[in-house]
């Protein structure tokens, strides 16, 4: 590096950090979560504004690299987050209720948005039709599960049956998109590499039945002071998280897939304390990284030359995402018996897409299933819809609703046995 492109590198690095703060903490202040600032941030950087006049002289071609390779970083350790918040106790007693909303959540907006893609991919040149098809489906079903949970927190609702309900849900139809992006990529992978992704199968079977036990013994024995242990820990996990994420590149898939399955991995009983010291870390560590994803990815969006016929689509988009989302959660949720009031705040809460969004659509740009107007267009429909949820939870579930369907089913069984007679 030449000593021009380092004094440029740390210049945009605290520009990054300073707008994507500032625009947070504005969100925040809008009732939004700072997820929303920080990628509007992006978009301001990229080349919407000034014709990209403003970040083409910011961010020149032999900086963008440097910025890149430290989004990557960011990523990798929030698909690890991600992995590790994924808690099955969430889905325990919640039974069939939880796979219905979760099934009305994620095939209600696929199969509209599979139908849409012919309309939204009119004109535009993709490799693969049928897997641009499919990825634009996908797409459109994604929820955000970090971001859901922070709403829940910032609104006091992380600890109610309708919390419980929407993270055990949102976990549901996360793990569904990643596992149907993880096909649409072996899929878009040439013939000559499939012996390459069919070793995805022992790579998964082997988190669970070897990484997990060597985690959890090497736990117990690095060392005793539960500080130095969180140390420890933390390198540990940084170490795996690379190295997963560098082994499924190997296979032809991306990295995010290895970061979220070693984050999936890690053991659960016992562990509680580490686990909390570790996301702490995590977090620090992505509030610097992210802002520069969001900028590397704001990079690719254009605003500025939208014709009607772009508005159009993302009108288009826009009501697919919206209306799938909201009508396949409402109707999974009132299946199982949910009152109208919680269904909607459940189908308002499932709408919220943010950062998932952007990683899921960053892959489907660099495979080529998107071109740079319609990934443009879904990054558009992702903020749209990340803002929309606040204001509408807003208005539909300002109380919240007590229910006895919304508990799990191991607490409605304990407080029968509490209601039930003392016997004589």
């Amino acid at each position: 590096m030449t000593s021009h492109q380092i004094q440029l590198l740390f210049v945009d690095l605290a520009l990054i950090l300073f707008l994507g703060r500032a625009l947070g903490l504005l969100g925040v202040r809008f009732g939004q979560p700072p997820v929303v600032g920080e990628i509007i941030a992006g978009i301001l950087l990229g080349p919407t504004l000034f014709h990209g006049a403003v970040a083409t002289r910011l961010f020149p071609s032999d900086v963008r690299p440097l910025l890149t390779a430290m989004a990557n970083l960011g990523v990798a350790v929030f698909m690890f987050g991600v992995g590790l918040e994924l808690d099955g106790s969430a889905l325990r007693g919640r039974g069939p209720g939880v796979i219905r909303s979760a099934a009305g959540s994620m095939l209600v907006p696929f199969g509209l948005g599979l139908a849409a893609a012919f309309y939204i991919l009119h004109g535009h040149r993709e490799k693969n039709f049928a897997g641009s098809v499919v990825f634009v489906g996908l797409a459109l079903s994604i929820t955000a599960f970090p971001v859901l949970a922070r709403i829940l927190t910032d609104r006091g609702l992380s600890s109610t049956p309708l919390g419980g309900m929407a993270i055990a849900t949102a976990a549901i139809v996360d793990i569904a998109a990643w596992v149907g992006l993880a096909l649409v990529q072996a899929l878009a992978v040439g013939s000559g590499d499939a012996w390459r992704v069919a070793l995805m199968v022992p790579f998964v079977l082997a988190m669970p039945l070897i990484v997990r036990p060597g985690l959890h013994r090497l736990h117990g024995i690095v060392v005793d002071h539960p500080e130095r242990r969180a140390q420890a820990a933390f390198v540990v996990v940084v170490i795996g998280t690379l190295l997963s994420g560098a082994a499924t590149e190997a296979m032809g898939m991306h990295f995010i897939f290895g970061a979220f399955l070693f984050g999936a991995a890690l053991p659960r009983q016992g562990t509680e304390e580490t686990r909390e010291r570790m996301r702490e870390s995590a977090t620090q560590l992505t509030t610097v990284l992210l802002p520069v994803y969001f900028v590397v990815a704001g990079l690719n969006v254009n605003l500025g030359k939208l014709s009607v016929g772009d508005l159009a689509r993302l009108g288009v988009i826009m009501a697919v995402a919206v209306i799938g989302k909201f009508g396949g959660t409402y109707l999974g949720a009132r299946y199982r018996g949910l009152p109208p009031r919680a269904a909607s705040g459940l189908a308002v809460l499932m709408n919220t897409r943010g950062l998932t969004e952007l990683i899921v659509l960053g892959v489907g740009l660099q495979l080529g299933l998107l071109d740079g107007k319609l990934y443009s267009l879904m990054v558009a429909m992702a903020v749209i819809t990340t803002v929309m949820t606040g204001p509408l939870l807003t208005r539909v579930y300002r109380r919240p609703v007590i229910t006895p369907e919304l508990e799990p089913r191991s607490s409605r069984r304990a407080q029968r046995q509490e209601l039930k007679p003392a016997r004589p």
